[in-house]
Formats: C-alpha cells, structure tokens, sequence
C-alpha cells in the first residue's frame, strides 16, 4: 500500500520537485526505494527517522 500512495504522489509532482516520506517497517525501506528508482525517479536521501523502527526518505520527480 505505501508504494501505490507512492506512485500516486510522483505521479502528481511536477520534474524536478521534491518530496519527504516516512517509511515504517521493514518491507516499505526495502520496497519503495528500489521501485523509484525503477520509475526513473531519484532517491535523494534515506535516513532513519526520530522513531525507531521509522526511516525519512526523501526523493525526487526525474521522469519526463
């Protein structure tokens, strides 16, 4: 479910635009960045998050 609310929000964003995601769990961190970057999209950072067990990623709209 986080990669289709993913999606719909790249798919919203304009090029070069950016965007900050919380991703909590194991399978979102593994799944969401690679899918991004599949879509052509650019992962800017990923970084764990004040919470434990959450990580902020952050990632731009590269597609055309």
């Amino acid at each position: 479910m986080t990669m289709v609310r993913t999606r719909l929000l790249l798919d919203r964003m304009k090029n070069g635009e950016t965007a900050e995601l919380l991703l909590k769990g194991e399978e979102p961190l593994r799944n969401v960045p690679r899918a991004v970057e599949e879509l052509g999209d650019e992962i800017v950072s990923c970084v764990p998050a004040e919470e434990p067990g959450v990580h902020r990623l952050i990632l731009r709209r590269r597609r055309r």
